[in-house]
């Protein structure tokens, strides 16, 4: 069975990926859920982290954890 790549992106996600603390990258994925009219329960997917972020979503996936 292949496992697909996960899609959502997660605060530790942003940390490790920015190098930022817990706090500011709970920040971040707030203010994406704000600008695109998500819910507080909402996911963000790598797609729309990297549209808001400018990085490259090859780097991006490059990233998350398992």
């Amino acid at each position: 069975m292949i496992v697909p790549k996960r899609i959502c992106i997660y605060p530790k996600d942003v940390q490790n990926i920015t190098g930022r603390k817990e706090k500011t990258a709970r920040r971040l994925l707030n203010k994406i859920k704000n600008k695109l009219g998500k819910s507080k329960e909402g996911f963000i997917t790598v797609q729309e982290f990297c549209q808001f972020t400018g990085i490259p979503e090859d780097e991006v996936t490059g990233f998350l954890i398992d």
